[in-house]
């Protein structure tokens, strides 16, 4: 109702300038013409006509009308320069904040919700520069006011910032205005008042805040780098630290457009993900699933069978995928590709200069424009006493551990109830070890929402794991892990024990602390991945705040095209879909927000869901355990985030993915042809729910009378 009342005036307005023919007033022969009738007037009921020309003012600009530009000549002619600007000043910001507040009132909801992603950029922006904005659009008259007015309605700019920052902006071209009001006889066109020498002077008044922001930068960014002396020339466009997924990424961006790169990697190309994290785990998984479905082959109407597990053999398997893409990230393809790859550790000097303790016993120094960090992370080892002595292995140290054992370990305890223990512990649990996970919160998967934390404990114990929640460990005492809960101690003895208690970024031994880098949990860097050195860049695990090999390549994108072409144009890095996979079986994905989330969030969300014992393809299959669960705005039909849970969820997900990514709601992919009969049909029944909570009842009422009508 409030909406539409504000409607009606602003309609009411906008209907008498035409009904009455207003527009014939606020013409240059017009207006003088009123001045003429209404300066004698003015004499005798000078606040009468002060208040009444305020009045029309701001509705005029209200309702973004034309003729202000008039209206402040007139203001001249009837009142002087001194007191027709104050007067006109107040008035146009008065005016311009109506339309402003109406443009927002009624229509910033409805644009959100439409383009609510897009828009996030766009006001993260006016939250850090706002007032630059708007003065600069201010000082400019190319900008038609009216048009500024509403634009920033629809933005999430502060209300008192829009409103000083207009009274300020709008000050000068008033009183040049108001000036030339005073001499309204002599006016014969407005083209005559803002010559191009004045509208010149305008822009670069408008432009002069961020020119003095330019310069401030510039004094910080020589503040910063004092007391380091820059070298006149440059080995390299580009040295990257660390050949993980963000550093070759790195790197083949730096080579693909013939920059001068050298990329240092001390161990084995390709980092954790290759060698030690995403494929040897998953490779793990699949044997440790066959296993599994051999277990289970009655589900399939097969007899079912206990297999033998020949550890070492699965282990050699695991080894062998590592081997096998091993070329994909090697120093041959690198160097082929033209990036100078040199083996060893990597030590900055200074913010130009990097020292190389090669591997072959050689020390060898480069001089660089950038530098980016992408050293990755480590396993935490949580500070337990007895640890040290306990033989712990992490997820880097277990590969080669068990490759050498002909038989799995008979007990294992796991640490750590997230994504990495969860894997680990359903997947050896699989291949017949006694698997004991303990995790000091209430629930595994603690990020996730309860009902997908549910599942996942339901499907670990149902693999065998022993399952530990609300349990810490308090000390090791042999082979033995101590966990207490409530008061009471529980001994886990173990023969391999597992710590997945996290990881942390490796800072360390790069030479960071002694320039100056921030290093407190990762390296500090801004929006656009730098460091305090505006060459320095971080990406990937050491940079944060994500720890997935897909966030690191996105990242190492930005990290590189802005070490490289800053100087032109620098690119935000964009964390709006992040993507998250655990591969437990049944799997489970999520990208954007969770319910949880959203609750701590207050964000106000509709929940849609659809079970995947309905779906065809799970039922034939016996993959019938599992959901897909959409969050949405309260009726509309924007994916606000998605978590699926069955076979196949992380493949599942990207449709999701791509929806959030370009706007795409679930009316469109309601609509979008899957193929019969597969999983991806999951998500277009999703989107057939949330069709069916929203169908138009009354409309149906009518339909069905109509066709009533029909029959006769």
């Amino acid at each position: 109702m409030k909406k539409i009342i504000i409607l009606a005036a602003l309609a009411a307005i906008v209907a008498a300038y035409f009904v009455f023919d207003l527009g014939q007033y606020l013409t240059l022969s017009g207006v003088k013409d009123l001045v003429a009738q209404w300066e004698a007037f003015y004499d005798r009921n000078p606040v009468a006509v002060l208040a009444g020309f305020f009045a029309v003012y701001v509705a005029v600009t209200a309702a973004s009308l034309p003729g202000a530009a008039i209206m402040t000549l007139a203001a001249g002619a009837l009142f002087g320069l001194v007191t027709g600007t104050i007067l006109v000043s107040f008035a146009s910001t008065a005016g311009a904040t109506l339309a402003f507040l109406s443009s927002r009132y009624v229509l910033r909801d409805t644009i959100e919700a439409r383009f609510g992603e897009r828009l996030k950029a766009i006001n993260a922006g006016l939250e850090r520069d706002g007032a630059f904005y708007l003065f600069s659009l201010r000082m400019i008259p190319a900008f038609p006011f009216f048009v500024v007015n509403l634009v920033m309605g629809l933005t999430r700019i502060r209300i008192w910032t829009y409103v000083w920052v207009s009274q300020v902006g709008m000050l000068l071209g008033t009183a040049v205005y108001v000036n030339a009001g005073t001499q309204l006889a002599r006016i014969d066109s407005l083209s005559g008042i803002v010559s191009p020498g004045v509208l010149a002077s305008f822009a670069l008044l408008g432009i002069a805040p961020w020119l003095a922001k330019l310069v401030i930068g510039i004094i910080k960014r020589r503040k910063v780098y004092a007391g380091f002396t820059r070298p006149k020339s440059f080995d390299r466009n580009l040295v990257v630290v660390g050949a993980g997924s963000a550093g070759l990424v790195s790197a083949y961006i730096a080579a693909q457009v013939k920059a001068s790169v050298t990329l240092v990697e001390a161990r084995d190309m390709g980092g954790d993900c290759l060698n030690t994290g995403c494929v040897p785990s998953k490779a793990l998984i699949k044997s440790a699933k066959v296993a599994a479905m051999m277990r289970g082959a009655n589900r399939y109407g097969l007899e079912a069978t206990t297999p033998t597990v020949p550890f070492k053999r699965v282990m050699a398997r695991v080894l062998d995928a590592i081997k096998t893409i091993e070329p994909h990230d090697s120093v041959e393809r690198y160097t082929d590709l033209g990036v100078d790859v040199v083996k060893g550790y990597a030590t900055i000097i200074d913010p130009w200069t990097v020292e190389i303790a090669r591997n072959d016993g050689g020390t060898q120094r480069l001089t660089t424009r950038s530098i980016v960090i992408a050293s990755g992370a480590a396993p935490v080892v949580p500070d337990i006493p007895g640890i040290e002595a306990s033989g712990y292995l992490t997820s880097e140290t277990l590969w080669n551990a068990f490759a050498t054992m002909d038989e799995a370990p008979q007990r294992i305890a796991v640490l750590g109830g997230g994504p990495i223990g969860c894997e680990l512990s359903q997947a050896l649990a699989r291949l017949g070890s006694q698997v004991t996970q303990i995790e000091r919160s209430d629930r595994v998967l603690g990020r996730e929402d309860d009902d997908v934390s549910l599942l996942a404990r339901a499907v670990l114990e149902e693999s065998g794991v022993n399952v530990l929640t609300g349990h810490a460990a308090v000390r090791i005492e042999g082979r033995t892990l101590i966990a207490e809960a409530d008061g009471a101690e529980v001994a886990v003895p173990y023969d391999a024990l597992i710590v997945a208690v996290g990881r942390k970024a490796r800072l360390t031994g790069f030479g960071l602390e002694a320039i100056g880098v921030d290093t407190a949990k990762t390296v500090n860097t801004d929006e656009f991945l730098a460091t305090k050195f505006p060459n320095i860049f971080a990406a990937g695990d050491v940079a944060g705040p994500y720890q997935f090999t897909h966030t690191a390549s996105h990242q190492a994108w930005y990290a590189s095209v802005n070490a490289l072409f800053g100087q032109f144009r620098k690119f935000k890095a964009d964390y709006r879909v992040i993507p998250a996979v655990t591969f437990l079986e049944p799997e489970v994905a999520r990208v954007g927000l969770n319910e949880s989330e959203a609750a701590e969030q207050g964000i106000a969300v509709e929940v849609t869901r659809y079970d995947l014992d309905d779906l065809d393809r799970a039922i034939a299959e016996s993959e019938t355990r599992g959901f897909v669960k959409v969050l949405t705005p309260p009726g509309k039909d924007t994916v606000l985030g998605a978590t699926i849970v069955g076979a196949h969820a992380g493949e599942l997900l990207a449709e999701y993915v791509l929806a959030m990514k370009y706007g795409i709601g679930l009316n469109k992919i309601l609509g979008t042809i899957h193929s019969y009969p597969t999983m991806a049909e999951a998500n277009k029944f999703a989107a057939g729910n949330w069709k069916k909570a929203h169908k138009p009842e009354g409309v149906l009422k009518w339909v069905e009378r109509y066709h009533a009508w029909r029959r006769g």
